[in-house]
């Protein structure tokens, strides 16, 4: 069991007997994210490394023995993830204040992306607190194809996304990814390392209609093997967009 267990009825109803939750928010009224922490130096790094590595901190994170059943941190991520939308906050560091966040209760993949243990949004911590959240974006990079053999988190070419809103996504790409890969039987780990790449639109709208036809994701995951992330609508996308899809 892992602290994603309880996402497993929203994402993947026809793999568990638990019922989804009834309500997106949670039942105490406070609202978690996990918080992605984007290194962002002058000479930055490209936005697929960006991406890539946020979408191996946030699972690493869930998977970490930490957030383990007696783990210190279990507690804080499987409330979040069983609260309903797995909310997640992007901001941008870079020197003094990228040193200060390894401070914070965290995962740090490739000196790229910090995600921080889930916890309230109103109740983070000065070294948090004090970046910026808004106007995180990266040029386009030419990545060429994924690596053979490992998963793709594919970002949809309708939907233009700054790289900070693209962070999250595909933070709840691979998470998805890892919780049906585990009630499958599969290992989760696998998905921590996923590539990420822009889908053609070809690809994309032979997926989309799978989804539109079977909503619970079913269809799409059994032909096709891939599982969506639909935007709750907060920022940048209008609700329901199905942001990128993780293919195993």
């Amino acid at each position: 069991m892992t602290a994603l267990a309880p996402l497993a009825a929203r994402v993947c109803p026809w793999l568990v007997d638990a019922a989804a939750p009834d309500r997106d928010e949670p039942e105490d009224g406070v609202v978690r994210a996990m918080t992605l922490i984007l290194r962002l130096e002058r000479e930055g790094p490209t936005r697929t490394a960006v991406l890539e590595a946020a979408a191996s901190a946030a699972l690493a994170l869930c998977l970490d023995e930490r957030a383990a059943p007696e783990g210190e941190w279990f507690d804080a991520v499987a409330t979040w993830a069983g609260a309903g939308r797995i909310r997640k906050l992007s901001r941008r560091a870079r020197t003094a204040h990228w040193r200060a966040v390894q401070e914070v209760p965290g995962v740090t993949v490739g000196e790229l992306v910090r995600a921080l243990v889930p916890g309230p949004v109103d109740d983070v911590p000065h070294e948090v607190r004090r970046l910026q959240i808004g106007g995180t974006d990266l040029p386009a990079d030419e990545p060429g194809p994924p690596a053979a053999g490992r998963p793709v988190i594919w970002l949809s070419p309708e939907v233009e996304q700054t790289v900070g809103k693209a962070a999250a996504q595909v933070g709840h790409a691979s998470m998805i990814l890892a919780t049906v890969l585990a009630a499958s039987g599969d290992d989760p780990a696998v998905a921590l390392e996923a590539s990420v790449r822009p889908a053609s639109r070809e690809d994309w709208a032979r997926w989309t209609a799978v989804l539109d036809a079977d909503p619970t994701g079913q269809a799409a995951w059994e032909g096709d093997g891939v599982v969506p992330v639909r935007d709750a609508g907060f920022t940048e996308v209008a609700p329901g967009t199905v942001t990128c899809v993780a293919a195993r």
